[in-house]
């Protein structure tokens, strides 16, 4: 055996406490009951020789017991019924603990078949609500979440391995093209390869920052959400311009706690979303701010193609793009929103994205407000 158990000595197991717990229980309360026989009854009792008057008509007078003749009666029996209370205590005891803990035991098989990678399992404990039933559901209810988060990760990797994949194999190409041709021009070769190691930069920066939001591993302090929407605008103005999309924002101020870097790339990547997915002029985006009961929300609709709610429910997901049309420089390498979403959770916020019915996008983010 190996784990934090190894070392542990063997007791008794639970159920055996239990039953002597019990056992003892059931003779502590025989002897006090005893006792009160003794005390009340037995202490008034003479222990001298007691007389009676003679019957009329010469019969013998009946025989009065003193203490001593009870106690001789009382103490044989007394002992009889503590060996009786003591077999039944432990008997009922053993039988009774066994019952209590049969749901424990359910809880202990499913946890063993969940440490060997079984998370498909579930104990779905029956009966009314109680505390190994609460704990039952609970153990139920965590191993959905690993089993998701599982199948996740599974997707993640392997979309991440084939996105990786990618780059990687353009890039050997080009160089088996590059020394199977020395007369080639390699200034197209280099810029080409220049594109292609970009991509695969920005794609391993965007998983690092993914892994670090899941992680939860970044400071926090107080950040006025409407000024990073104020700034990621004006970054992204000149892409916005060459893509013929104006963008409009309006708000209020939107004070939250959290991580400014990583709320900063949340706006980005919602503002760069709303561009690179509009229509191919004359597009719109619109951003706002505002706090709604107790909550900053930020909001941002643009214009684009019509999307079904089908593909707006995966948009999310690691490595989902909205449109085949998006395939330029600017179009990023599918982990848009997924940052967005793994920042909203790391900061206990929510994320909704609703289709508009004129085309595109609507992305509302709910943050915790503060002061």
């Amino acid at each position: 055996m190996t784990g934090p158990t190894a070392g542990r000595a063997p007791g008794l197991s639970v159920r055996l406490k239990l039953t002597l717990s019990y056992a003892g229980f059931l003779m502590l309360a025989g002897a006090l009951l005893l006792a009160v026989v003794w005390v009340f009854l037995l202490r008034y009792v003479p222990d001298t020789v007691l007389f009676s008057p003679g019957t009329p008509g010469g019969r013998p007078a009946p025989f009065i017991p003193n203490r001593s003749d009870l106690l001789r009666a009382f103490a044989p029996r007394a002992a009889a019924a503590s060996v009786f209370l003591l077999v039944f205590g432990l008997l009922g005891g053993w039988l009774l603990a066994g019952r209590m803990l049969a749901p424990l035991s359910r809880i202990t098989d499913a946890t063993r078949l969940a440490a060997t990678g079984s998370l498909s399992h579930r104990i779905r404990l029956p009966g009314r609500s109680d505390e190994f039933r609460e704990l039952a559901d609970a153990f139920d209810g965590m191993l959905a979440r690993l089993e998701a988060h599982l199948a996740e990760q599974q997707r993640f990797a392997a979309n991440a391995s084939h996105e990786l994949r990618t780059p990687l194999a353009i890039t050997q190409t080009l160089l088996d093209v590059a020394r199977n041709d020395p007369d080639r021009d390699n200034g197209e070769l280099v810029d080409r390869l220049h594109a292609v190691n970009t991509r695969a930069i920005d794609l391993t920066e965007a998983l690092l920052l993914l892994s670090r939001t899941d992680q939860r591993s970044f400071p926090r302090e107080h950040v006025d959400l409407s000024l990073l929407v104020e700034e990621a605008a004006e970054t992204l103005l000149p892409l916005a311009e060459r893509h013929g999309v104006t963008i409009e924002t309006a708000g209020e101020v939107a004070p939250t706690v959290g991580s400014r870097a990583l709320l900063l790339q949340m706006a980005t990547n919602l503002l760069h979303n709303a561009v690179v997915h509009n229509v191919p002029e004359g597009g719109t985006v619109w951003l706002g701010t505002a706090v709604r009961s107790g909550s900053v929300v930020l909001a941002v609709e643009n214009t684009g193609p019509e999307l079904p709610p089908q593909l707006v429910s995966t948009l999310t997901e690691p490595f989902q793009r909205g449109t085949q049309r998006v395939r330029s420089s600017h179009a990023g390498v599918g982990l848009g929103l997924a940052i967005v979403d793994s920042v909203v959770r790391a900061h206990d916020g929510e994320l909704a994205l609703d289709p508009r019915p004129d085309g595109g996008l609507r992305v509302t983010v709910r943050l915790p407000a503060h002061g």
